[in-house]
């Protein structure tokens, strides 16, 4: 499947709240959109991708994470909603439409997430750690939220003139020119 170029910040399609999907209407496209948002996630070495960051607007997010002690976690989430929410953590997060660029964000700590598998069988997660922060991050996108909108004000005016910058470099980025067989390529997280 090929790889897609991710969306960077700015661009209005990261702004705007995503639609819910219809599964009749989707049937036939959705494994390959799947598989093409696995593929580039794993391309660049992420950890969750969301639809909006392909350019699609539709509600749906994959999530890999890495676990030492069995398979790997691979989930694709259609049409998912915050059930419930617990505790706070604080700590340093990226996305991949902001590359190379980390802070330090508040998340909660445990969440229960509701949604459909890519089968359309409703499914319930009960997350925590980077798992929790992982679907967060991922909803939030998925309602036009980008992880630095969730940082204190003054800490967003300190990174104006850095995003500056870093927006003429990121034009210049498209992962669908990677090689296929380079995962995890440096410098792009």
């Amino acid at each position: 499947m090929p790889i897609r170029r991710i969306c960077k910040y700015g661009e209005k399609v990261l702004e705007k709240k995503t639609r819910r999907i219809n599964f009749r209407e989707l049937k036939d496209e959705l494994p390959g959109i799947i598989a093409d948002m696995f593929d580039t996630m794993d391309a660049v070495g992420g950890v969750g991708l969301s639809a909006n960051q392909i350019g699609l607007s539709l509600r749906l997010c994959v999530i890999s994470i890495k676990k030492e002690d069995s398979d790997d976690l691979r989930i694709v989430l259609v049409n998912p909603e915050l059930a419930e929410k617990d505790g706070i953590m604080s700590e340093e997060e990226g996305c991949l439409s902001f590359p190379g660029l980390f802070a330090k964000v508040k998340r909660f700590s445990k969440v229960k997430v509701r949604a459909f598998n890519e089968k359309g069988l409703p499914i319930e997660l009960n997350a925590e750690g980077l798992f929790s922060k992982a679907l967060q991050h991922e909803l939030d996108h998925l309602d036009g939220v980008v992880f630095i909108d969730r940082l204190p004000f003054l800490s967003r005016l300190k990174l104006r003139p850095v995003l500056m910058k870093l927006k003429s470099r990121w034009k210049k980025m498209d992962e669908s020119k990677l090689n296929a067989g380079a995962k995890g390529v440096k410098g792009v997280k």
